[in-house]
């Protein structure tokens, strides 16, 4: 039997994290690093990130299927705890606004990280420990 070949991924459309405070963490993301809500309320906050969209999520609030509305169908259980991962691309001649930013807010900086490409990487924590990354162009081959 030959192998069959995926068909191709366009991007990454969503990223998830979870939250033990939705009011705290929505506080953060908002005044800290500038977001928008385009949804939002007691147990999720939709964040347009360029072409992808960070949700964030009340934890233990997806733990049941949700049925939508009006017969669109219906999104499985899901959820998560402890300390993740995410990165934000940021243009190289924002690096130094953003590390003055984040001193403003009190935002330390946990760590640092200069790429063979030629990107740039700072690394803090959001009110839940998560990792936040922003990071300039050079990072992969894609950005």
């Amino acid at each position: 039997m030959s192998e069959q070949q995926a068909p191709a991924l366009r991007g990454v459309i969503e990223t998830v994290l979870y939250t033990a405070d939705m009011a705290r963490v929505r506080n953060f993301f908002e005044t800290v690093l500038g977001l928008y809500p385009h949804l939002a309320d007691e147990r999720f906050t939709a964040y347009p990130t360029g072409p992808s969209m960070l949700l964030l999520f009340q934890q233990g609030q997806t733990d049941d299927t949700v049925h939508l509305p009006d017969g669109m169908g219906t999104i499985p259980p899901h959820d998560g705890d402890g300390r993740q991962h995410i990165a934000l691309a940021i243009d190289d001649d924002a690096l130094a606004d953003w590390e003055a930013h984040l001193a403003h807010h009190e935002v330390a900086i946990e760590g640092r990280a200069h790429w063979p490409p030629g990107g740039e990487s700072l690394y803090f924590r959001d009110p839940d420990g998560h990792l936040l990354e922003l990071v300039t162009p050079g990072l992969w081959p894609n950005y």
